[in-house]
């Protein structure tokens, strides 16, 4: 899988799932890609436990990391301690380096929201960039 596009294996991690968590796998990557034409996919920390790897969103450093687990799908920023979230999405890994929005099966997915702190984080990279 070393020579497949980055969203050809993002395309085949969401295939492994079914249900809530494939539908909404697809729908956090639409929405984080239509925050910015310049996103970039990549599929990074392939290991044993996890040999297909993380659906990763950058733009200037890394946005965001979407990450599957048995009872929830976490969306984790990486500048999350440092991005405006005006409307507090951030509900897990509050006292890490990184936040994180948890989904369970059943909760809504705030689009518009989500779009705003993509576009934050992309902000936020391009001024650490410059600095």
């Amino acid at each position: 899988m070393s020579d497949t596009p980055a969203s050809k294996q993002i395309d085949e991690i969401i295939q492994q799932y079914s249900g809530w968590k494939s539908d909404t796998l697809k729908r956090l990557r639409a929405i984080i890609n239509a925050a910015d034409p310049n996103i970039v996919e990549e599929v990074k920390w392939k290991m044993a436990s996890n040999p297909m790897g993380l659906p990763v969103w950058s733009h200037n450093g890394i946005i965001c990391v979407a990450q599957t687990f048995k009872n929830d799908i976490k969306l984790v920023f990486f500048q999350g301690p440092y991005i405006n979230d005006p409307t507090h999405l951030f509900n897990a890994r509050l006292k890490s380096q990184t936040r994180a929005i948890e989904f369970h099966e059943g909760d809504s997915i705030p689009e518009v929201d989500i779009k705003e702190l993509v576009v934050e984080a992309i902000k936020y990279n391009a001024k650490k960039r410059k600095a």
